[in-house]
């Protein structure tokens, strides 16, 4: 990436960044945060993966806020979830840079695959959670099928695995121009995504709900997971 690539996309993060502010979707350890993995992110991978990055920054905005209110009122949500910290920032961006550094270091598309897949994974998880809150009926436990209240942890729905899925389709154009390998790139994202997304709700289910974890680390552990699993269909789809 050329200096003055890299100066205009600092500019811009900077601007989204004191945007993401001032609306309170983040706090200001969120906005630091935010911004150095987004300059990492851009230095290190380029534009593409931080676009998908803004992507999922303002699908989940909005997704959070789509009638916040109600998910509030009907005990879905608290009201400290609407502005997001420094915790929720890592845990849903510190994989991708992780990824990013191997395949700085290795240049295979494999790691393209990790990266894009670890995005799908939060964009997928993040619209899955926010709106299957509002549009799942009945949704059930995934350990053990069993119905649960909107909103607990692990509950899975038809609408949210149905967002989870669009949010994880959401990101492959990004990826796309950075292989040849353009449709084992896409089924690797698609599916990566979708299962990190799942594994989420696992994780949920059993660590998060004996307290071994928070939503800030199951959210790392599965966008982590999500992009080994874009990783290794994309091997086996090109035949690696």
């Amino acid at each position: 990436m050329n200096q003055g690539t890299l100066i205009v996309g600092m500019i811009t993060i900077g601007i989204l960044g004191g945007i993401a502010y001032t609306t309170r979707a983040l706090d200001k350890s969120g906005v630091l945060a935010s911004i150095i993995l987004g300059i990492l992110t851009l230095y290190l991978g380029g534009v593409l993966p931080f676009l998908a990055l803004l992507v999922f920054l303002v699908a989940g905005v909005l997704a959070t806020k789509y009638r916040f209110e109600e998910k509030v009122m009907r005990g879905f949500s608290s009201p400290k979830e609407k502005t997001r910290s420094l915790g929720n920032v890592l845990g849903n961006g510190l994989a991708v840079v992780i990824f990013l550094i191997i395949e700085s270091i290795t240049k295979q598309d494999t790691f393209w695959a990790a990266t894009f897949s670890a995005i799908a994974t939060v964009n997928g998880d993040t619209l899955a959670s926010e709106l299957g809150k509002i549009f799942g009926k009945r949704p059930i436990l995934i350990t053990n099928l069993k119905p649960v209240k909107p909103g607990t942890n692990g509950g899975v729905s038809l609408a949210g695995e149905a967002f989870a899925l669009l949010g994880s389709l959401m990101i492959i154009p990004f990826a796309l121009p950075l292989t040849s390998y353009k449709v084992p790139m896409a089924i690797a994202i698609a599916l990566g995504g979708f299962i990190g997304v799942n594994l989420d709700s696992l994780i949920g289910a059993t660590l998060e709900n004996r307290g071994l974890t928070d939503n800030n680390s199951t959210n790392f552990i599965a966008s982590l997971l999500g992009g080994l699993a874009g990783a290794v269909i994309f091997r086996l789809l090109i035949g690696g």
